[in-house]
């Protein structure tokens, strides 16, 4: 048997995205491996990623984490998807959510049908056949074993750590508190040999996992790694969160508002409210976003509004020698389709599933380092699209933003769209076909042509088609409770 020359594993750094990694380690690997992770209560996290996408559930069935109780602990909410206003024009709005949109077949998807539909006078908005969009907007909510909804959370990061903490720890792992004062690196290979705290403890691994946020302190304050900068694409850079007490029942949905220099969100909790404001500084000075802000929430804040500083992109390399960045010292990507929680869970699984029990090579880096790279690139792109399919031109913000230049594989999503209506999910695509489908109508990319399989059918036929679609829809989600009344029953958090 192959000597394991990898066993003691280092996170530097707390948070999410710390016992994130903590807890799936320890749960798939434990017995393998010796996980230490080193974090100061003294060291604020950023914590804003509240809200999360539907993979956050398989993530969970793989650590064995019950709902209710998760739910509970962490004052968390249902998400069927995301409300943009103010997007494509100042007025609108339309909502991104996850749930299929109408019944395709393996000819073409359904949005050719409906767009036959359209043209012929007896198709209604295409959000009239997905069922998670109705329920969204109708405020209901319901899931069981047999229960179709694809959903996903709004929750409190700080809670979720503490949550994971204690699942990691049962697990094994062991938590070291301590500031890190400097990093050793080994003379003669260059790779990380321990961290070093103020208290003047010296910890030795062999494999070491930076999630200490923007500061990377190891990945790039250390190794050097280098930062490839997308500002030239997204270009907000700052952000002010806060919190506020909720004053009416918790939506199934985020709500995304554009402004004039950026946007901002709004997450319900249970008990309360996450707020934010992003925004670009060339086009709005801080004293200004924080205001906007305040003037622009619901209920009495809970804390004061925390500046946040970011530069959209990603490290060159997200494994450099024997480190491994997650989280916010790998890059940033705003929150606007709430992936950052993903990209950690992401990072971390595909760490489990290559882990170098044999040693650290060049081929096992590169290959991580391309599959998250591919994976970055195609959220990039989607997160891109919102920005420059506006026809805003009200502020400066929003006329650079739809004259820009994007990247390649940006533009022949675009143009296929526009020309042919066409869609597709690659292989590393996060984002399903649906999901592309609905930001791009939402945003008024309206196309040329599409697939002529609905004049299969008489204009009669596809109508009734369209409408018993419709009303299943609108049947089935008028059966449903509230959302506030399911949570009451199925999840009740404590007030704090």
């Amino acid at each position: 048997m192959a000597e394991q020359r990898v066993k003691r594993v280092i996170i530097a750094g707390g948070g999410t995205a710390g016992w994130i990694a903590a807890a799936a380690l320890a749960r798939s690997l434990g017995p393998l491996l010796e996980i230490t992770l080193v974090e100061s209560d003294d060291i604020g996290t950023v914590g804003v990623g509240e809200a999360t996408i539907p993979t956050h559930r398989t993530f969970h069935n793989f650590l064995g984490i019950d709902e209710q109780e998760f739910m509970k602990a962490t004052q968390a909410t249902f998400k069927l998807a995301i409300a943009f206003e103010n997007w494509a024009r100042d007025g609108d709005r339309y909502i991104h959510s996850f749930g299929e949109v109408g019944r395709g077949t393996w000819v073409a998807d359904f949005h050719h049908i409906w767009l036959q539909g359209r043209g012929e006078g007896v198709a209604e908005g295409i959000g009239e056949y997905c069922f998670e969009l109705k329920a969204a907007e109708a405020g209901k909510f319901y899931t069981s074993d047999k229960a179709p909804l694809s959903y996903a959370y709004h929750l409190d990061a700080s809670l979720y750590a503490k949550y994971l903490r204690k699942l990691a720890e049962e697990k094994g792992a062991t938590r070291i508190e301590g500031k890190i004062k400097s990093v050793e690196r080994d003379g003669d290979s260059g790779d990380i040999a321990a961290i070093v705290l103020e208290s003047g403890q010296r910890i030795e691994g062999d494999l070491f996992i930076d999630c200490t946020g923007f500061r990377a302190l190891l990945m790039e304050q250390t190794l050097e790694t280098g930062y490839e900068d997308w500002s030239h694409w997204l270009f907000t850079d700052s952000a002010f969160a806060v919190q506020t007490q909720a004053v009416r029942d918790p939506i199934p949905y985020t709500r995304a508002i554009a402004h004039d220099a950026g946007w901002q969100w709004r997450i319900p909790l249970q008990h309360r409210v996450g707020n934010g404001l992003i925004y670009c500084s060339e086009d709005l000075e801080a004293d200004a976003a924080r205001q906007r802000l305040l003037d622009n929430i619901e209920g009495e804040t809970i804390t004061e509004p925390r500046l946040i500083r970011y530069k959209t992109g990603r490290r060159n390399k997200v494994w450099n020698r024997n480190c491994v960045a997650l989280g916010l010292s790998s890059g940033f990507l705003e929150p606007l389709e709430s992936t950052s929680i993903h990209l950690i869970q992401l990072g971390i699984t595909k760490l489990i599933q290559m882990f170098p029990f044999g040693g650290i090579t060049p081929g096992l880096r590169d290959r991580y380092n391309r599959q998250t790279q591919d994976n970055l690139e195609h959220i990039r792109d989607f997160l891109i699209l919102h920005y420059k399919l506006t026809e805003r031109d009200d502020s400066p913000f929003w006329r650079r933003c739809r004259d820009m230049e994007i990247p390649d594989t940006l533009k022949t999503r675009i143009e296929l769209f526009r020309e042919q209506a066409m869609v597709w999910k690659d292989q590393d695509d996060l984002f399903q076909i649906d999901s592309w489908l609905q930001v791009m109508l939402g945003q008024r990319l309206s196309p040329a042509a599409h697939h002529h399989i609905g004049r299969l059918m008489s204009r009669d036929q596809l109508g009734r088609s369209l409408a018993n679609m419709k009303g299943q829809i609108a049947d089935a989600v008028g059966k449903l409770p509230t959302h506030r009344q399911f949570i009451e029953k199925y999840c009740p958090a404590p007030k704090p």
